[in-house]
C-alpha cells in the first residue's frame, strides 16, 4: 500500500484540471462544503488511501484540529473526497464530512461491501 500512495502523491501534485460530477456537486451542498475548501482538502491531504470504487482515490484533511494536553493533535470531524486519476482530468466523484475519526487503512464492512457488489449487478 505505501508504494501505491507514494505513486499517488507524485500523480496529484501535477496540475490538470478539475472536474466535478453531480453528485460530488449535491453531496457537498448537503455537507455544506464549498469548492474551495474541497481543493484545500485536495491540495494539502493529511491522508491518501485506496478508494471504495475501482480506481479511486479518497484523500482525507481533519476539518479542524485541537491540541491535547500531552500537546498530540486530535480532531473530531473529517472531510473526504473521492476523486478519479485520468491522464488529462482529475474528476471529483463525491465529497463528505464525516463525524469522528477514522483508523487509517480500516477495512470496509461486509454489509458496505455487499451493498456495492449488488449495485454493480
Amino acid at each position: 500500500m505505501f508504494w501505491y500512495t507514494k505513486k499517488v502523491m507524485l500523480g496529484i501534485q501535477k496540475i490538470k484540471p478539475l472536474k466535478w460530477t453531480s453528485h460530488s456537486k449535491m453531496k457537498m451542498q448537503y455537507y455544506r462544503l464549498s469548492e474551495g475548501r474541497v481543493r484545500r482538502v485536495l491540495h494539502s491531504p493529511m491522508r491518501i488511501e485506496e478508494g471504495v470504487a475501482e480506481n479511486t482515490i479518497a484523500i482525507m484533511q481533519p476539518v479542524s484540529m485541537i491540541s491535547t494536553i500531552k500537546g498530540a493533535e486530535d480532531w473530531n470531524q473529517e472531510i473526504w473526497v473521492m476523486l478519479v486519476e485520468t491522464p488529462s482530468e482529475r474528476r471529483v466523484i463525491s465529497a463528505w464530512r464525516y463525524p469522528g475519526k477514522t483508523v487509517p487503512g480500516e477495512p470496509l464492512p461486509a454489509e458496505i461491501i455487499r451493498e456495492m457488489e449488488d449495485w454493480r449487478e
